[in-house]
């Protein structure tokens, strides 16, 4: 098999998978459906009853002018009712099935955002968000147009053809049917090759359109940094770079359909003339009258003008399924961390933490964490230090299971947290982030985020413990103020205090400190550490931290250099054994009086 024979099967099996693939969300309003059926269908015979009607006013007019006032009268009235009727059914039926339409879109984009946030974190640190935006925002889009057009267009069209050429088979010479067939075979096959031909262009114009509108998000959710370096003319060129090879498929694509509606109107050109030559041949011998060349006439018109934008419409088809196919692939991103099944919830209280010989890496060429073992018992603090790259963080990303231990295993209460539901887990959970982003809304919803049915008195109290409530009341619009995106209109320190009260609010039976207090000042960290000293009590708390001064009333500190842990016990003990910890210790220690000299 060629290569574009083999890309061309399975294109078109993508499509039917895609295709069936909606059915489900047809069938959620099936008395919608099967009454827009009804009226689909009443609407073509009403239609194609129209030139029939014309027909028999010619031929009364024609025939006699003694019942001009008797007969055409009820003809025309009759053809006026024909005409209403299949213009009347036709927006009834998209009256009709509006809703199911709309429903359909609703649910398959449901159904990708929440397969989003279903997938592993790995996914989100590679995937392009403005890339996949465009492809949700062109997929949904393409579900609309794919059911109404094929349901309300092709199906009717070929029903229409159906019912004429049944028609023309009875009445007339067979000769009107074969003309009429052999040339819309003619241009279903040109309009199929082209198409599939164009279907290429459309793809890698699809390609270029999400790769340019990565850059564009990507460039505008970096502004400073584009700022800090000046390169606004460089993202400029990167941006129109790829929106240069966008153009030439787009001028491809345009070129391209140019030919394809060329060569449509030529063949439909072609088969009227021979049809309407054949019927003129017809009414001088006699074997036709003047009401059946009419009557063939307005068939033609009919048949060949719905033809012509049938053509339209499976290039928009095809053109809809390739913009949907990128959405659906999504859906077809596997789980990497996913409930186990017959997953139970975590039963959490007064929680102890187990890891035991945890091992992890997140490529296999690399590996962060070696046989990694400690306890955190409930109500106790454990803080976890050493230089950047250690391993720290990860240790917090495996408890809340963005990952799954490559060897070993994390208990909570001698409960393996792989065999536990992800949200129950979750929700006993709460951390302080060292980068901390906020959602593009208020103060008030983001510290309210933490438990979306807090009162406003217990987010109110959150903040205070936060030590950010004096802050927020000096704004002009206190906690409704809008924080940017990502919380940029915030300080460092501003954004972490809406972290702590957040965390506060959650009211979780474990914490994680991760480097909470890094963007603070002297002043506020400290006024901050006896909150969070105080907000530990009774919780069992991992804390996360590269300033030692932090950690010293810790229950029990462990140093990890390398994914592995080189000494553990409290600041007294690990001091005493004048190691690792001692020697970081005399640095951190020195460089605070120098900076206080």
């Amino acid at each position: 098999m060629r290569p574009s024979d083999h890309s061309s099967s399975a294109s078109s099996t993508n499509d039917w998978q895609t295709i069936r693939s909606l059915l489900p969300y047809l069938w959620e309003f099936k008395g919608r459906v099967v009454v827009a059926m009804v009226l689909l269908v009443a609407a073509k015979l009403a239609n194609v009853m129209v030139p029939l009607a014309l027909k028999q006013l010619v031929d009364a007019l024609d025939k006699s002018t003694h019942t001009l006032l008797l007969v055409p009268i009820w003809l025309i009235i009759g053809y006026g009712v024909l005409r209403l009727f299949s213009t009347l059914f036709g927006e009834l039926r998209d009256a009709v099935f509006a809703k199911v339409t709309q429903r359909a879109i609703r649910r398959v984009a449901l159904k990708v955002f929440e397969h989003l946030h279903s997938l592993s974190l790995r996914f989100h640190l590679d995937r392009q968000t403005g890339g996949v935006s465009r492809d949700i925002e062109r997929g949904t889009r393409g579900i609309s147009f794919l059911l109404n057009f094929t349901l309300f267009n092709i199906l009717p069209t070929l029903l229409e053809i159906g019912l004429v050429a049944v028609i023309l088979l009875k009445k007339y010479d067979a000769w009107f049917a074969i003309i009429t067939f052999v040339t819309l075979i003619i241009y279903i096959a040109f309009t199929l090759f082209i198409t599939e031909w164009r279907m290429v262009v459309r793809r890698t114009m699809n390609d270029l359109d999400s790769r340019a509108n990565t850059r564009a998000i990507d460039s505008l959710l970096n502004y400073e940094t584009v700022k800090y370096f000046g390169n606004e003319a460089y993202e400029a060129r990167r941006y129109d770079h790829s929106m240069e090879k966008w153009e030439t498929a787009a001028v491809q694509n345009q070129t391209s359909l140019a030919l394809l509606n060329a060569g449509q109107s030529f063949i439909i050109a072609i088969g009227i003339t021979l049809l309407m030559w054949l019927a003129a041949a017809r009414v001088v011998d006699g074997s036709m009258t003047l009401g059946d060349l009419v009557l063939v006439n307005a068939f033609l018109l009919q048949l060949y003008m719905p033809l012509h934008f049938l053509g339209f419409v499976y290039r928009e088809i095809r053109h809809s399924l390739a913009d949907m196919e990128k959405m659906f692939r999504i859906l077809d991103e596997h789980r990497e961390v996913a409930d186990a099944p017959g997953a139970q919830a975590l039963c959490s209280g007064s929680a102890t933490v187990h890891f035991e010989g945890v091992s992890f890496a997140y490529n296999p060429d690399r590996q962060i964490l070696h046989e990694v073992s400690f306890e955190v018992p409930a109500g106790h603090t454990v803080a976890v230090v050493g230089a950047s790259g250690a391993g720290k963080s990860t240790l917090s990303r495996l408890l809340f299971r963005f990952y799954d231990v490559n060897g070993g295993a994390i208990r909570i209460n001698g409960q393996d947290i792989r065999n536990v539901t992800q949200s129950s887990l979750r929700a006993a959970i709460g951390i302080v982030p060292q980068d901390t982003v906020l959602f593009n809304d208020t103060i008030y919803y983001n510290i309210a985020y933490g438990r979306p049915t807090a009162s406003r008195e217990e987010i109110i109290a959150a903040a205070q413990a936060a030590h950010i409530h004096h802050f927020v009341e000096s704004l002009p619009q206190g906690y409704d103020s809008m924080v940017g995106e990502r919380g940029l209109k915030l300080s460092g320190g501003e954004k972490q205090r809406v972290a702590i009260a957040r965390a506060i609010l959650k009211n979780p039976a474990i914490l994680i400190f991760d480097e909470a207090t890094s963007a603070l000042d002297s002043k506020s960290e400290k006024a901050i550490q006896a909150e969070l000293a105080q907000i530990a009590q009774n919780r069992t708390t991992l804390v996360i931290a590269h300033r030692l001064s932090t950690v010293v009333d810790a229950d029990q500190i462990l140093v990890l250099e390398h994914g592995r842990v080189v000494e553990r016990g409290t600041h007294r003990d690990l001091l005493a054994l004048d190691a690792h910890y001692a020697q970081l210790w005399r640095l951190q220690q020195q460089q605070s009086h120098e900076q206080a000299a």
